[in-house]
């Protein structure tokens, strides 16, 4: 099962794709990939709404309520 970082990636395509659509540099999109570091909440409601609430931001994010992008 992937996680919610995996299939943030797989819906831009790319890591590179998913950090020009988010603002970062691949390398963050690396790290929350393999667990290094975590996701922003500022970003993590940004992909909710990039991807039209098809990734959610609790589940990039579990400490943001849900529906709060």
């Amino acid at each position: 099962m992937k996680n919610p970082f995996e299939k943030l990636v797989e819906h831009f395509g790319s890591q590179n794709a998913t950090a020009a659509a988010l603002g970062v540099k691949q390398g963050t999109v690396s790290g929350w990939v393999r667990g290094v570091h975590g996701m922003a909440a500022e970003v993590a409601m940004r992909a909710e709404i990039v991807t039209n609430g098809e990734i959610k931001a609790r589940d990039l994010r579990p400490s943001i309520p849900g529906h709060a992008a």
